[in-house]
């Protein structure tokens, strides 16, 4: 999500008025088409995360290109959430279960409890046989 925000926001600086723009070099196609790449990467990210590894690669080399390409990557702002939003991408894992070592403590003790309560019950009814 944070790559399409970047993108957007990117490509809203570009349309603004006039004495606001910032531009350093490539003003043209250039300015529109990396944006857009960062927009899709994003939306592609969202809708096929089995793919996320080259988009997210994608999307940073593409907030990168924009501080040259497009007003200073959206004034910075949009650079910056297209870097960390990339980056988070890339460490994503989803629809994976936590492995044991990465349990939160009460998981670890819900567990603990509710095999506890289960062993008491069972001997309990062997008991009274």
């Amino acid at each position: 999500m944070l790559v399409t925000l970047g993108g957007a926001e990117i490509l809203l600086t570009l349309w603004a008025p006039l004495p606001l723009l910032l531009h350093i070099s490539l003003v043209g196609l250039a300015g529109y088409l990396v944006p857009s790449v960062m927009l899709l990467c994003g939306l592609l990210i969202l809708f096929n995360p089995t793919q996320r590894l080259f988009y997210s690669v994608l999307a940073v080399l593409a907030s990168l290109g924009s501080w040259v390409t497009s007003n200073l990557g959206g004034f910075l702002i949009g650079m910056l959430l297209g870097i960390v939003g990339a980056c988070l991408t890339f460490g994503w894992l989803p629809d994976q279960p936590l492995r044991r070592g990465r349990q939160r403590r009460e998981d670890r003790r819900a567990e603990r409890r509710a095999g506890a309560g289960a062993g008491a019950g069972a001997g309990a009814e062997t008991a009274g046989v």
